[in-house]
């Protein structure tokens, strides 16, 4: 079955496949120790970075809403390939969504970014507070009124203090939806204090698992998450094991209400897919 063959069948059984993965621009570290050795894979192509994204899009067919992490969207370092429309495109994905959070010249290009298999209403796209630039969060609704699906993909500052405003942030841009789905890179773990904060102060509900994706050749650290709204059931939450980042990927199938409009949305067919 094609990619796009597959893009036509997603969501036929009512549960909304969700997967969110920090890609580190396609550059796999399998050792601490390669921060040091290979800091070069951060700023120059290199071969394996084109065969590591071959084998992410075949995981990415699988699900219908995919929110990407420390992405490139065409420089130096990635062989000038928009990783997030190669991607879309060979996975089947008929709507794709970039945000830019980082670009040093020609040499990177780091975006956080959603691929999505029904056309969204709306999409925004949020600086996030910090005391360095940088950090964003990239928010996608699907269909109007109380009934929307709301999806924000975000990534997250390493200190405490700054991710407390970022989620303060992050509140003020949901709190208002039933039906949300916020999904990346926290740089913490589910119990931190700021997420607590958040669990209280929105429709959002603590993550029923937090298997660990850090780092990815020994994963102790759980700091990538999904979270639902309570008008949202989890039905299964993993980390496959898939070689490609220092972060191993979360995959989460939640059940939907009858009430969403995501499953009123007409999905991607393969007409659609066609250029």
């Amino acid at each position: 079955m094609t990619a796009s063959a597959q893009a036509g069948r997603h969501g036929a059984d009512g549960a909304l496949r969700l997967l969110s993965f920090n890609i580190q621009a396609g550059a796999h570290f399998e050792r601490y120790h390669h921060y040091v050795t290979r800091p070069w894979r951060h700023l120059l192509g290199h071969g394996a970075r084109r065969r590591n994204l071959e084998k992410l899009a075949g995981l990415l067919a699988e699900y219908d809403i995919v929110a990407l992490q420390e992405a490139d969207a065409g420089s130096l370092r990635s062989g000038f390939t928009n990783q997030i429309e190669f991607l879309a495109e060979e996975a089947g994905f008929g709507w794709f969504s970039v945000q830019t959070n980082r670009r040093i010249g020609g040499i990177t290009h780091t975006c956080n970014a959603l691929l999505m298999r029904r056309k969204p209403s709306e999409v925004r796209d949020y600086a996030l507070p910090g005391t360095l630039p940088g950090r964003g969060a990239l928010w996608a609704r699907f269909g109007d009124g109380a009934d929307a699906l709301l999806v924000v993909v975000v990534h997250l500052s390493l200190g405490p203090r700054a991710r407390m405003r970022q989620i303060e942030f992050l509140r003020g841009i949901i709190s208002e939806h039933r039906h949300v789905v916020v999904m990346g890179d926290f740089n913490c773990p589910a119990t931190a204090r700021e997420m607590i904060q958040l669990y209280e102060r929105t429709p959002l509900t603590p993550p029923s698992a937090s298997p660990a994706t850090f780092p990815s050749w020994a994963p102790v650290r759980g700091i990538d998450h999904i979270l639902l709204s309570d008008t949202l059931e989890s039905l299964r939450c993993e980390a496959p094991s898939f070689g490609l980042s220092d972060h191993l990927p979360l995959a989460l199938t939640a059940r939907l209400p009858g009430d969403c409009a995501w499953a009123r949305l007409p999905g991607a067919t393969d007409e659609e897919l066609e250029p």
